[in-house]
């Protein structure tokens, strides 16, 4: 069957329906990972996205339940060059046809996604539309697009009540309170296997709550969205700065923060998403290759110099890509240490983390 994806600019691409034959409006991201196209689909922070992948052959590996980074995929959409209908992978359980099906997924193969992508790069992310109708009014379908917002995002993504994820092997060390803005599986797993209980929250948890529970470390997660819509939980990520708990944060979580403490952020051009951004550690010179999926950085001059310093860069653009909170046992990243999928270049982070609670005991 055929199928359509429609942006806001007017420009239409044709292609072969896969997943689910329903129509959806979302924003329209790229990619650019090799692999990993199951992480991708299964991580929050895609919530009211759809992903354009620009490796030309998706799915030749099949889908392993096991890689999943959430419990459901979050994307609206997929879009891909070639879908590979026969999955070769020991591992294998399900072609990625029969998971979008499943999950109610709609998407489009056997588009130009280089065309796509370039587009996208020029003018910036579009909201877009993925339709198998034929009959379908660029105009009529344009006026729907300039309506589409993304928003409320991290209240659908996140958990619904407090939930333990016991420390590996019950080699407890540490106790984190983790707080749930669209986590991925890897983080609570990255802090387990190092000897850490951790306490999973919802989104909106009280910052007494937390406090009151006394935890060694405070984390805060990835998530989708405008980090500006999150009024209440900055509110609330602002207390537990002001305690005297260790804090990282990632991704959104790191946003959150800088706007906590009076930063600023902007949504950029058309994001840092893959598994081969370059960011620099300002602090020793060297440079690690980070997975990263944002559409939003915290302004280089927005944090007072009294306040935190700029700890890592990107390579590429320069932007901020990790803040150190002076005089406070506080830091954060905009990429991925617990990557799935990318690389583990910067892991480490989460020793430092360890390291930092073990200090403060």
């Amino acid at each position: 069957m055929k199928a359509y994806l429609i942006l806001e600019d007017g420009n239409v691409f044709t292609g072969e329906s896969i997943g689910s034959k329903r129509e959806i409006i979302s924003e329209i991201v790229f990619n650019t990972g090799m692999t990993g196209y199951l992480e991708v689909l299964t991580d929050p922070s895609y919530a009211g996205q759809s992903v354009v992948m620009t490796y030309p052959l998706i799915g030749n590996y099949g889908v392993c339940h096991e890689d999943m980074e959430s419990k459901k995929p979050w994307a609206d959409g997929f879009i891909v060059r070639e879908l590979s209908r026969l999955p070769s992978n020991f591992r294998n359980q399900e072609s990625i046809q029969s998971f979008l099906e499943r999950n109610d997924i709609p998407g489009i193969s056997g588009i130009d996604t280089r065309a796509l992508v370039k587009l996208l790069r020029n003018k910036g992310t579009m909201n877009g539309m993925i339709t198998t109708n034929e009959n379908y009014k660029v105009e009529e379908a344009i006026q729907k697009m300039k309506q589409y917002q993304v928003l409320k995002v991290v209240e659908k993504t996140t958990c619904q009540e407090k939930t333990i994820f016991p420390a590996k092997q019950n080699d407890k060390k540490y106790r984190v309170a983790l707080l749930d803005y669209g986590m991925k599986y890897n983080i609570p797993r990255s802090l387990a296997k190092r000897g850490c209980e951790v306490t999973i929250y919802p989104a909106f948890t009280k910052a007494d709550e937390i406090i009151a529970d006394a935890p060694d470390g405070i984390m805060l997660s990835n998530g989708p969205g405008d980090p500006k819509e999150c009024t209440e939980i900055i509110a609330e990520v602002k207390k537990m700065f002001d305690s005297t708990i260790p804090i990282f944060a990632i991704c959104l979580g790191h946003q959150l923060l800088a706007l906590a403490n009076g930063g600023d952020t902007a949504k950029m051009k058309y994001g840092h998403r893959g598994a081969n951004h370059p960011v620099k550690d300002l602090k020793n010179g060297k440079v690690y290759i980070s997975t990263q999926n944002h559409g939003y950085m915290v302004m280089s001059d927005s944090l007072a110099n009294n306040v935190a310093e700029v700890s890592f860069v990107n390579v590429n653009d320069g932007t901020v890509e990790g803040l150190h909170y002076l005089e406070k046992n506080v830091f954060s990243v905009q990429f991925h240490p617990e990557a799935c999928a990318g690389p583990q270049d910067s892991e480490y982070l989460f020793d430092e983390f360890i390291h930092m609670m073990e200090v403060s005991k």
